[in-house]
C-alpha cells in the first residue's frame, strides 16, 4: 500500500510539472507543439512559417525541411523573413528542450505583434532523431564522434589538473555574462576560427555550449586545426549536477 501511495504521488507531481511547463507557455503568449504535431502540419496544407533560431553555421548544416534561419541574437536584423500577416501561423525551433532561443524569438515575434505563434520545444535534436524530413549540407556526413567529458569529471580537472586545460565557452557573450562554467573563457562560435589560435596545444581543450551544437562546431574546427586533446561539455548538464556557476565576464 505504501509503495502504491509513493507511485501515486510521483505520478501526480509528474503531471503536475508537465501541467505547469504547458501553463508557462500559454502566459507567455506562444503555445508548445510536438513532433508528431509538427510533421502533421508539414504534411498537411496549413500555410505556416518555420523559423530555425539557431546560428546559421547550424542551419546551414542540418535543419527542419523547409525551415528559414533567424537567429535569436539577430532576431531584429532578420524580422523582414516573417510574414507580412500577423496572424500567420510560425512556428520557432532550435537545438532542444535546453535550448532556450526557440522560446525568445517566439517571445520576440509577439513582442512586435504576431498572434498566432507556436514553440517546437523538442527541436533539432529529437526531430532528426525520429526520422523526420530534413535538409543537411554538405558537412553533415563529416560528422564525427566527439569525446564527452562529464560534469563531474570536468569538475575534478578543474579541482586537480593546474595549469593543463583551458575551458572555453563557445555561446554568446550574453549568454557568457548571465552565467558560465568557472574558469571558463568565452570565445563565441561565430568567432571562433579567428580567434582559437591563443589556445595552447599543448593543453586539454574543453568546449562547450548549452546543448551541443555550437560546442560540436567548435570542436571540429579545433580538429582541422590540429589541436589533439579536445573535449566537449554540456552546460545545462552542468547545471543539472548543480555545480557552481559564475556570472563575472572573463575574456581571453
Amino acid at each position: 500500500m505504501k509503495m502504491y501511495r509513493l507511485y501515486t504521488l510521483a505520478v501526480f507531481f509528474v503531471v503536475m510539472a508537465c501541467a505547469a511547463c504547458l501553463q508557462a507557455a500559454t502566459n507567455a503568449g506562444y503555445q508548445m507543439i510536438t513532433t508528431e504535431q509538427l510533421k502533421k502540419l508539414l504534411d498537411g496544407d496549413t500555410v505556416m512559417t518555420v523559423v530555425d533560431a539557431r546560428n546559421p553555421e547550424e542551419y546551414q548544416e542540418v535543419h527542419i525541411k523547409g525551415a528559414i534561419n533567424i537567429p535569436q541574437k539577430q532576431f531584429s536584423q532578420h524580422r523582414d523573413k516573417l510574414p507580412g500577416d500577423k496572424s500567420a501561423m510560425i512556428i520557432f525551433y532550435c537545438n532542444g528542450v535546453k535550448c532556450g532561443k526557440s522560446k525568445k524569438a517566439a517571445a520576440m515575434a509577439l513582442e512586435i505583434g504576431y498572434d498566432n505563434v507556436h514553440v517546437y520545444a523538442e527541436g533539432m535534436p529529437v526531430w532528426e532523431e525520429k526520422g523526420m524530413p530534413i535538409y543537411t549540407g554538405p558537412d553533415y556526413e563529416k560528422r564525427i564522434a566527439t569525446t564527452i567529458i562529464s560534469p563531474g569529471d570536468l569538475n575534478r580537472l578543474m579541482e586537480t589538473g593546474g595549469e593543463g586545460y583551458t575551458v572555453v565557452d563557445v555561446r554568446d557573450e550574453e549568454e557568457f555574462t548571465e552565467g558560465h562554467v568557472p574558469a571558463a573563457i568565452n570565445i563565441p562560435v561565430a568567432t571562433f576560427a579567428s580567434r582559437s589560435d591563443i589556445l595552447d596545444k599543448e593543453k586539454k581543450i574543453i568546449v562547450y555550449c548549452n546543448s551541443g551544437g555550437r560546442s560540436y562546431n567548435a570542436y571540429r574546427k579545433l580538429m582541422k586545426l590540429g589541436y589533439k586533446d579536445i573535449n566537449q561539455a554540456i552546460f545545462a548538464d552542468w547545471k543539472e549536477a548543480g555545480l557552481p556557476v559564475k556570472n563575472s565576464v572573463m575574456q581571453p
